[in-house]
């Protein structure tokens, strides 16, 4: 069975391909990891993706229909694509196109 990756419009460079191609090919295992590691990164997780604030903003019509295009392009809802731009903006890994 082929990966989902290779359906999508993912744009791969000659080391991702690389990576794919072994993954596919089962050069590569899974390694099951050990349960104080899966708690650990579930914690990051779970602190990392907590939404507990609410923001109104008000923006121009042309932005927000901008917005709605970008989203549908992303595949993800409006709201989603604006909290995730926010987040790497202030985290510091943000970058402009």
């Amino acid at each position: 069975m082929r990966c989902f990756v290779k359906k999508m419009k993912y744009k791969l460079d000659k080391e991702e391909r690389e990576i794919l191609d072994a993954i596919e090919k089962g050069e590569w295992a899974a390694v099951k990891p050990r349960k104080t590691e899966l708690a650990h990164y579930a914690q990051i997780a779970k602190s990392t993706l907590r939404k507990d604030k609410r923001m109104n903003i008000r923006i121009s019509k042309a932005d927000m229909d901008r917005l709605k295009v970008k989203a549908a392009e992303e595949g993800v809802p409006c709201q989603t694509l604006v909290s995730s731009v926010l987040h790497k903006y202030v985290s510091g890994s943000f970058k402009a196109a």
